[in-house]
């Protein structure tokens, strides 16, 4: 029962700061609406903010020197605002994968100190046996362990998937002999531990301690290996897949804190980062469970000696002529484009294009960039209009009919050894059949194979011209030799 005017008002903060996440999560699902959700969720974070100071300002009266926590509470928060304001200032669009997954490692950490405030803050009792389990009177220590295991796990896993995109890490998984042994005995040895620290009296002897110091570093372990051991194709779902389990380790933190809207807004984001998940591992046509359980079941890739025979180049002048005949032109953007920051050239020769009758469409891949969306912001970012931008499902069907693809910094999403060689690492992915276009013009600044380490046929192709060098230069080059 809730007594006291500001208990009663921060219950209906949190309450108008729930209503507001959701509202969020809708208004984000479609370009139109957002911006709009951007807000509702800017708004929401606000209302729960400062509810949360006043309730902790609240409850700090009755200490006899409260100034000393108030004072670190609104120093913690000062630093903290200055270092999200200065990263999201400096970070480029190409470094927000590794931003994101950066911050998904402050959510688990934060967890685990969580959890061991609560180890620290004393074992409830209840004069029962506390080694009964059947009692159910040490939940308190449960929510303890899995909600250390939970923010472990995402922290280091975390770390892993910053490193493989910010390219200080391989992007080749890891395998180790036994790696699902490892997964799976890792799993099984977190239940034995958890049971034993949660039948275990707390109140005397170290037992408890070691037992937590070894569900923390097991958690650690298991989740730098679950990330380490999946390539780098499947890095987009990894990602999506960290958020998740921030949000897992946010509502775990929820419990431990007695937060209703931690533990609502950490369901809502672990719920909606697993879909998220479970579309773009569908999208990509890999096992969900496999993702997540670090690449079980999936073999490392071989490495391929095929001779393709040679590539053809292109310059500007003759890509430029090509688009000036085209009646249809689709320009499919990979992780490239967003390297080179081409996306405001390419919206001017999409104007400059349609301006001269041809009909211009984007075509977008689930996973094409390092984190979901990412084309599209770019895109929106470039005013290039939403209702030319399609998804891969609405858009392959109608390449054959197409004159000219512009593959812009693109490579795993369009390569055709993904649905006609069964023994390539990524195949079974649905790809852009850009090649079924009468031609084709990639993008790159070199031969190099792309995230995936898997050579792309494409590039051979008899109706496929190799346009080097950086992108936006490129298009630059496109658009003056189109003239006005």
């Amino acid at each position: 029962m809730i007594t006291g005017v500001i208990p009663a008002i921060t219950t209906a903060a949190y309450i108008i700061a729930a209503l507001m996440f959701i509202l969020s999560l809708a208004g984000l699902s479609k370009h139109e609406t957002a911006k709009s959700g951007l807000t509702y969720g800017l708004v929401g974070m606000g209302i729960a903010l400062i509810a949360t100071i006043v309730s902790a300002v609240h409850d700090m009266d009755a200490l006899k020197d409260k100034w000393l926590p108030i004072t670190i509470l609104f120093a913690a928060m000062a630093i903290g605002a200055a270092i999200g304001f200065w990263r999201a200032k400096v970070v480029e669009m190409t470094g927000m994968p590794e931003l994101i997954a950066l911050l998904h490692s402050f959510v688990g950490l934060a967890a685990v100190l969580i959890g061991w405030n609560g180890a620290l803050g004393g074992f409830h009792s209840s004069g029962v046996n506390p080694g009964d389990i059947r009692t159910l009177t040490n939940v308190h220590e449960a929510e303890i362990a899995i909600g250390i295991f939970i923010g472990a796990v995402t922290f280091t896993g975390s770390i892993v998937a910053n490193l493989k995109l910010s390219a200080r890490m391989k992007s080749a998984p890891l395998m180790l002999p036994g790696k699902n042994v490892i997964n799976v005995g890792s799993l099984v040895l977190f239940a034995a531990l958890t049971a034993w620290y949660v039948t275990t009296d707390g109140h005397t002897g170290k037992t408890p301690w070691i037992l937590l110091a070894a569900i923390t570093a097991l958690a650690l372990f298991l989740g730098w290996h679950l990330v380490a051991s999946i390539g780098g194709g499947d890095m987009p779902v990894v990602v999506s897949m960290l958020n998740s389990y921030s949000g897992w380790a946010a509502a775990a933190a929820g419990f431990l804190l007695g937060n209703v809207l931690l533990i609502v807004t950490g369901a809502l984001v672990g719920s909606s980062g697993a879909y998220l998940s479970y579309i773009m591992c569908k999208a990509m046509n890999r096992s969900f469970l496999s993702v997540i359980a670090g690449g079980f079941g999936i073999e490392a890739p071989t490495s391929d000696d095929t001779d393709y025979g040679e590539h053809r180049e292109v310059n500007a002048e003759t890509v430029a002529e090509m688009l000036a005949g085209a009646k249809s032109v689709i320009i499919t953007p990979g992780y490239g484009m967003a390297v080179a920051q081409a996306q405001y050239p390419v919206a001017d020769l999409t104007q400059k294009l349609r301006n001269k009758g041809v009909d211009v469409r984007f075509g977008i891949h689930p996973v094409a960039g390092r984190l979901p969306g990412h084309m599209n912001v770019l895109l929106a970012e470039a005013k290039v209009p939403y209702d030319i931008v399609e998804e891969m499902d609405e858009i392959n069907d109608d390449f054959g009919d197409t004159d000219v693809v512009l593959v812009i910094g693109a490579n795993d999403t369009v390569n055709p050894a993904a649905s006609e060689d069964p023994g390539s690492p990524i195949a079974g992915m649905p790809v852009l059949e850009v090649w079924n276009a009468k031609d084709v013009v990639v993008f790159k600044r070199s031969m190099a194979a792309g995230y995936a380490g898997v050579q792309n046929p494409l590039f051979f192709r008899d109706n496929t011209q190799m346009l080097f060098g950086d992108a936006k230069d490129r298009v630059d080059d496109i658009i003056a030799a189109l003239g006005h």
